[in-house]
C-alpha cells in the first residue's frame, strides 16, 4: 500500500521484488519511505497487481508482500529504484526485462540502491565498469571486481555493531545488507532531495524495551528509521547484556485461518546492558509488539522502567501488543489509544480510551499504533512528537 502523510512534496520510488527477497531489506525501507510521504511501488516480473511474493528471513519463510503495480511502468516518474537482497536476484539477473530496467534507470541518471546480493543486477546490466566503487556481501567481491567495479569495504569493523556504512558513487548506493540500513536510508533520503530537521536543541534519543519473541518489523522498522533520522537509538532487555540475541517472530495470515501464524524471523541484538540504562539518557521509550510484552509484563524491572519514564514526563510509545505492558504501568489511564484486537480489553481495564478508526494515536506524550501494518503512521507520528521532520 502507499500512503501519503501531510502536505509533503511527492517523491516516488520503485522497488524491484521477487520470491525470497530478504524481508528486512524490503519492509524497513518500504515502511520508512511511506512514513514520510514517499510513494513506493513494488513490482515483479510475471506478477500482476495484488499478487504476492514470499519473503525470506535467515532462510525461513516470512510474511507475504503485496505487489502493488504491474510490471509495465513508466520509469521516468520514479526518483529511485531499490533492489533488496535475497536469492531472487539470481533469477532476475537473467531476466531481460529486469536487467533492461536497471540499465534504463542508470541511463536516466536516477538513484539505484542495491543491497547484499542485488549488486548482481548491476553486473548483469554492465554498469559496474570504470572502477565504480561498490560494496556488498563479501562473497560478491570477485564478481564486482570482474565486472570492472572497485570493491569498497568499511574499515575498522570488529563487531556487528561496527557495520554501519554504505557507499555512494555517483547515483549508485550500495550496502552490505541489513546492519547498515539506518545510515543507508539517510543517504537515500538525502539523495532524492530531502532535508531532515529537528526543532529541539539536541537530537532525540530512544530506548526500545524488548524480549524474546518480539515482533520482527515492529522493532526493526522504527529502530532503523530513527537511526536514519540521526537519533541515538538503543535496545535493552532484562537479564541480557550488550550483544545478546532476542529471537523475533513475524505474523502471517494464512487463508482460512482466523489468526495469523507465528513464524521465526531475524535475531535482534541488544545494544545496551540493563544495568547501564539510565532513564535520563533517553527522551522516549518504545515497546514493540509480538509476544515479548506478555513476558515483560511479568518482569518487575521492565514494568518499573516504564513507570520511571512516565514519572519523569518522557515520551512513551507502543506498537500492537506493546499496549499490554503499558496497561500494567498506568501509562494508559485517561489516555486516547490505538489498539489491535489483542489489547482492547487490557486498554479498557487500564482506563484508556480506544479510538477504533485510528491506525495511530498521539495523546500528549503517549504514541500508540494498533498493528504492525500501521508502522508508517507510527514512525511519522512519533518523529513529529519528538520534533523531527523530513522536508522535500
Amino acid at each position: 500500500r502507499s500512503i501519503i502523510m501531510g502536505s509533503m512534496a511527492q517523491k516516488s520510488v520503485l522497488m524491484l521484488c521477487g520470491e525470497f527477497m530478504e524481508a528486512y531489506e524490503t519492509i524497513v525501507p518500504l515502511y520508512f519511505l511511506q512514513a514520510f510521504g514517499v510513494s513506493v511501488h513494488c513490482v515483479s516480473p510475471g506478477r500482476k497487481t495484488g499478487d504476492k511474493c514470499v519473503m525470506a528471513a535467515h532462510d525461513l519463510l516470512g510474511l507475504e508482500a503485496l505487489i502493488k503495480v504491474t510490471f509495465i511502468v513508466s520509469l521516468k516518474q520514479y526518483d529511485a529504484i531499490i533492489i533488496p537482497g535475497g536469492r531472487f536476484t539470481e533469477l532476475l539477473s537473467t531476466d531481460e526485462k529486469c536487467v533492461s530496467m536497471v540499465a534504463r534507470f542508470a541511463e536516466l541518471g536516477k538513484i539505484i540502491l542495491t543491497s547484499c546480493h542485488s549488486q548482481l543486477l548491476l553486473a548483469a546490466a554492465g554498469i559496474l565498469g570504470r572502477g565504480m566503487k561498490c560494496t556488498a556481501f563479501e562473497s560478491m567481491k570477485p564478481l564486482i571486481e570482474l565486472s570492472g567495479g572497485s570493491w569498497w569495504q568499511q574499515p575498522g569493523v570488529q563487531t556487528l555493531f561496527d557495520i554501519t556504512d554504505c557507499v555512494m558513487d555517483g547515483k549508485f548506493i550500495s550496502t552490505l545488507g541489513w546492519p547498515t540500513l539506518g545510515n543507508t536510508l539517510r543517504v537515500l533520503l538525502e539523495s532524492i532531495g530531502s532535508k531532515i530537521t529537528c526543532s529541539k536543541e539536541t537530537q532525540p534519543s530512544l530506548l526500545f524495551l524488548i524480549g524474546d519473541c518480539v515482533e520482527d518489523y515492529s522493532i526493526n522498522v522504527p529502530f532503523k528509521a530513527f537511526q536514519a533520522l540521526g537519533c541515538k537509538v538503543d535496545a535493552v532487555s532484562p537479564n541480557k547484556k550488550k550483544g545478546d540475541k532476542c529471537a523475533t517472530i513475524v505474523h502471517d495470515l494464512e487463508e482460512g485461518r482466523q489468526l495469523p501464524t507465528e513464524k521465526s524471523s531475524h535475531n535482534f541484538y541488544v545494544t545496551v546492558a540493563w544495568e547501564d540504562v539510565s532513564v535520563d539518557d533517553y527522551d522516549c521509550i518504545v515497546v514493540p509488539g509480538g509476544r515479548s510484552p506478555e513476558l515483560l509484563v511479568m518482569n518487575d524491572k521492565a514494568v518499573g522502567l516504564i513507570k520511571k519514564f512516565v514519572e519523569k514526563g518522557k515520551f512513551v510509545a507502543a506498537i500492537g501488543m506493546g499496549n499490554w505492558l503499558l496497561a500494567a504501568t498506568g501509562a494508559l489511564k485517561k489516555k486516547r489509544c490505538a489498539s489491535g484486537y489483542g489489547t482492547k480489553v487490557a486498554v479498557k481495564v487500564a482506563g484508556g480510551q480506544i479510538l477504533e478508526s485510528e491506525q495511530c494515536v498521539t495523546d500528549d506524550k503517549l504514541v500508540t499504533a494498533a498493528t504492525t501494518s500501521d508502522l508508517p503512521a507510527f514512525v511519522h507520528a512519533l518523529s513529529t512528537a519528538l520534533g523531527l521532520s523530513v522536508v522535500f
